[in-house]
């Protein structure tokens, strides 16, 4: 008999049929044409009661006539119904959208491309998608497509190598229609209509769904909740396969990236994957496989989520004492942690998992899945989204419910191991360092850096560490299958954040060596370029902070650990010389001896030596004149302290504008409509201003101080605003965050020095200008009159 809509569903849970879901559809219905007849089936039946009593009852589900407008809700069974009359097309039937001859591409196509595609009439309606062997009232239908909500349209594309034609794909569960046009307009008028036509269905819910509405409906009454999981196994602990996903999801929509499958089939997959994890001997690879899976497609992460629900599921809700003691079943709980440390899960699937964990800690108290549980549930509660699925080492960190080890390097400290969980960011481990250190009452700002040798990067302070280590791992694991290796790896590290102050420091604290050692670091880098006599003076204070007092006995470091690596030579691009005549190279080849080249090597030398000092340091190495002035200059600071040597480097580190300036590559966007396209510019932020240059060039463009700048702030998510003055400045950079966060502390910076009016020239930035544009460095203030003392 008839079954009327929504009665299977209440004999389902209030008469205690059992419901074997095995997939749901779109109702795709074929006719006399070249397509195959494929319905949806569901079964019910009632749990034979001990001693006999009732037998199975058996439900026909018939096709009911199409009458009145489609329900607010469609309900699996509904989409099973034929929508198409068996008659031909209807001239006036108002539910037409669009109708046309259009070709279609017989059904294997794909497969068989020497197949031509046959002509036929189609008719949209706001049901279905009709095809007619002609247009005529009597026309045979050749198939039918009835259209729902998981429907999905693609194109219109071109395939000049097959057919020549547009196509637009229409998909459903079991097959697709490809209508193909001559004509580009007509293709794109029926992906249009189709496209609203499937926007204005019904959402469709699956029985999962609806069971789980059940569930949260009746989570005050735990029999009503454990009646509901013994006579539905859909939402047990299986070992067989997954057929179809437990949430609706759109047929036929390929996942972005090669190496994927559309989504419905993503999702079985998914399934088989958590089924190999009980057996699997090295499980950390296979769960970040399934990690970067639900990364790569977002539409995943609720069906995961519900699956490992399902998976860690007893009878009556809770696990069973099985479970407890099964180290595979604990797999499953491992999963759900470092999910529930990387995504958020979408509402209902949101509290139908908290109610899940609620009722095994009430029903496990003491066990090893309650610790699981409410780890998780907190977790949950402080997840925000992650950029990178979890690592390798924080993957076995979360499996054992510990946190990670981090090391940050901090210069004249060592390294620092700090403990951290996937939701620490870099700004609670620049926190905590600080607060090792002693530095909480400095002047001085810092912030976590990440760094490979002379590339370093400024991490904001939303930025999670566990995010960061798996960038480090992903580019460890790339490099290492390269041919030639880099010598370092990436690394964290804290250091100086903005202007430095070098008043008033401690001798006895940590903040001195940790300014004392990022200081001589970057003067390695050539960061910022400084005169000769600077640095020679700079060579000899380090020298005094190591080695104390000068001692022919003592241990020299080498030069290149005491002034920057001279930069190459420039080399001219070779001229073309005209190819002399023959007589010529003959009487070249005739003169030219041994002797006239020794000759000529010996005049380039001299030539070379006249070159001044700090020429011959900054280009050739030094030499024994650089080294001979610096061994000068540390016999010269005699009976110097340790922590007077140091603040003295720092107070001539301090004098160079440019020192600690960072630079970025930007776009400056026009504000004014029209303004034209972007240009690549690039940003120096220096101590007392910033200015913008062209790639290569020295000269800025721009320069304005910071007594200038008015405001600093995001207007999109690569977007900066600068308010100088009454115009605006518009930058747009991936790093935005960092250029905010460095000119913040530079506009915070209370240094009388900062000019109001006159903006300085580019002299406030890195290797943008010779040393001789630098005039401040050529009269030393405060502590840098050593400098005098320690010239020749």
């Amino acid at each position: 008999m008839p079954l009327p809509g929504g009665l299977w569903w209440l004999l389902c849970c209030r008469r205690g049929f059992t419901l074997l879901h095995r997939d749901y559809g779109d109702g795709e219905l074929s006719g006399d044409g070249d397509e195959d007849e494929d319905e949806e089936t569901f079964e019910l039946r009632t749990p034979s009661p001990a001693g006999g009593g009732r037998g199975p009852l058996d439900v026909t589900l018939t096709q009911p006539v199409r009458s009145g407008p489609v329900s607010d809700r469609l309900q699996s069974w509904e989409e099973t119904r034929s929508l198409i009359p068996e008659k031909g097309p209807s001239e006036d039937d108002p539910d037409v959208v669009v109708k046309g001859w259009l070709y279609r591409e017989p059904r294997g196509g794909g497969a068989r491309p020497w197949l031509p595609p046959r002509r036929a009439w189609f008719v949209l309606t706001r049901d279905s998608l009709d095809q007619f062997s002609s247009s005529g009232k009597g026309a045979r239908r050749l198939g039918s497509l009835v259209l729902t909500s998981l429907c999905s349209v693609t194109g219109p594309e071109r395939r000049p190598k097959e057919t020549g034609l547009w196509s637009v794909t229409v998909s459903g569960r079991k097959h697709s229609v490809r209508l193909c046009s001559p004509r580009q307009a007509e293709a794109e008028r029926w992906g249009v209509a189709l496209r609203e036509v499937i926007a204005s269905k019904a959402p469709l819910e699956t029985p999962t769904q609806l069971l789980l509405r059940d569930i949260q409906e009746s989570c005050g009454d735990p029999e009503a909740v454990a009646l509901i999981y013994r006579r539905n196994p859909i939402l047990r602990h299986t070992s067989g396969a997954l057929y179809a996903p437990l949430l609706p999801l759109p047929y036929g929509v390929s996942a972005p990236g090669p190496g994927y499958a559309p989504l419905r089939e993503e999702a079985v997959r998914l399934f088989l994957a958590l089924q190999a994890l009980e057996g699997a001997r090295r499980p950390g690879p296979l769960m970040q496989g399934v990690l970067q899976t639900c990364r790569d497609l977002p539409a995943l992460r609720d069906e995961l989520f519900l699956q490992l629900a399902k998976q860690t599921s007893g009878p009556a809700g809770p696990p069973g004492p099985p479970a407890t003691q099964d180290p595979a079943a604990l797999r499953y709980w491992q999963l759900l942690t470092c999910m529930s440390c990387t995504f958020r899960p979408g509402g209902p699937v949101r509290g139908h998992l908290l109610g899940h964990l609620e009722r095994t800690e009430q029903a496990l108290p003491d066990s090893e899945l309650a610790e699981y549980a409410r780890f998780i549930r907190k977790a949950l509660g402080r997840t925000r989204g992650r950029e990178l699925v979890p690592s390798l080492a924080e993957i076995s960190a979360l499996s054992r419910r510990q946190e990670l080890l981090c090391t940050v390097h901090c210069p004249g400290a060592g390294a620092c191991p700090v403990a951290i969980d996937s939701h620490t960011t870099a700004g609670d481990v620049a926190r905590e360092l600080v607060g090792r250190l002693g530095l909480t009452r400095s002047r001085n700002a810092f912030a976590l850096y990440e760094q490979r040798g002379a590339q370093e990067r400024a991490l904001a302070g939303g930025t999670l560490v566990a995010d960061v280590l798996t960038r480090f791992e992903n580019l460890a694991a790339e490099e290492a299958g390269l041919e030639d290796p880099p010598d370092s790896s990436w690394r964290l590290c804290l250091r100086l954040h903005g202007p430095l102050h070098p008043e008033g420091l401690s001798p006895d604290g940590h903040e001195l060596p940790f300014l004392f050692e990022q200081a001589h670091a970057l003067l390695l880098r050539g960061r910022p370029a400084l005169p000769d006599d600077t640095l020679r003076a700079q060579a000899a204070l380090r020298l005094r902070s190591l080695h104390r007092d000068f001692s022919p006995r003592a241990p020299l470091p080498r030069l290149d650990r005491l002034l920057p690596t001279p930069a190459p030579p420039r080399e001219d691009p070779p001229r073309p010389v005209p190819r002399p005549p023959r007589s010529a190279a003959l009487l070249a080849g005739a003169i030219w001896s041994p002797g006239l080249a020794k000759r000529r090597a010996e005049r380039a030398r001299r030539g070379g030596a006249g070159r001044p000092a700090g020429s011959v340091a900054r280009e050739g190495g030094g030499g024994a004149g650089t080294a001979a002035a610096v061994l000068g200059g540390w016999k010269r600071l005699r009976g110097m302290g340790r922590a007077e040597a140091m603040a003295a480097y720092l107070a001539l580190a301090a004098q160079c504008p440019g020192f600690g300036a960072a630079r970025y590559d930007v776009l400056e966007l026009s504000t004014e409509p029209g303004g034209g396209a972007p240009q690549k510019l690039c940003l120096g932020l220096g101590a007392k201003a910033m200015s913008l240059s062209r790639p290569g060039e020295t000269q800025p463009v721009h320069s304005v101080s910071y007594g200038r700048v008015a405001a600093c702030q995001l207007m999109g998510p690569h977007t900066l605003a600068l308010r100088v003055g009454e115009s605006q400045l518009l930058l747009q950079s991936p790093q935005v965050e960092e250029i905010m966060q460095l000119v913040n502390a530079y506009l915070a910076n209370p240094s009388p020095e900062r000019p109001s009016s006159s903006p300085p020239p580019c002299q406030d930035l890195p290797d943008t200008s010779p040393p001789s544009q630098h005039p401040g460095l050529d009269e030393p203030q405060g502590q840098s009159g050593c400098l005098g003392q320690l010239q020749d």
